[in-house]
């Protein structure tokens, strides 16, 4: 049950209209009431959510991706990630699953360990995303890799996690979810929780 304050914040949803369904977004403008009862338009994403990885090989070497994202309109150095698939029955598929998918898909290696670290709304102004972030250790080359999807131009980068830190604390990665998981997993060496892993 919400609290006090809570409910003096809370907006209620009164009509939705569905904009354009995309291939997997779809955009609506809700029509909401806030806590007096005045009713306001909301444009909003509904996204099936997403997972993005840090990958850490035994020498503290991280795989990473370059690739050109049209809304910044430039390339990025990114962490691997990609969204949730959605089956034929509309069920999303776990997040764990779609995190080992997509760490073949897009660098080739596959892990033994998985940890998650933290879920988190990239973009809560306008989007449902939810993104789960993942630490996976012990890779290994994936012998069942085949690739990106056809509509993914993708370059793999190997980098040592140092250098991947000093990068984003000087602006060369400029991607949310890469810089929350870089600096996460820094936090995390520093105070000793990861097996294996100490802040050099």
């Amino acid at each position: 049950m919400a609290s006090d304050r809570e409910s003096q914040l809370s907006e209620r949803l009164v009509e939705r209209e569905v904009v354009r369904q995309g291939n997997y977004m779809t955009f609506v403008r809700d029509t909401i009431a806030d806590p007096e009862g005045r009713q306001h338009a909301r444009e909003m994403v509904i996204h099936p959510g997403a997972v993005c990885i840090v990958a850490l090989l035994a020498d503290r070497q991280l795989p990473m991706v370059r690739q050109y994202r049209h809304a910044a309109g430039e390339v990025l150095l990114e962490l691997p990630a990609g969204t949730l698939d959605r089956g034929p029955d509309g069920a999303l598929e776990e997040p764990s699953h779609a995190a080992r998918r997509e760490l073949s898909e897009e660098t080739g290696y596959r892990a033994a360990q998985w940890r998650k670290l933290a879920e988190f709304f990239t973009t809560p102004g306008f989007a449902t995303e939810l993104m789960h972030l993942y630490l996976a250790t012990g890779l290994d080359r994936d012998p069942a890799y085949r690739g990106p999807m056809e509509d993914e131009r993708l370059e793999l980068v190997v980098l040592p996690l140092d250098e991947a830190l000093e990068r984003a604390r000087a602006g060369a990665i400029r991607d949310a979810k890469s810089l929350l998981g870089l600096y996460l997993v820094d936090r995390l060496a520093r105070a000793g929780e990861i097996d294996g892993l100490t802040a050099s």
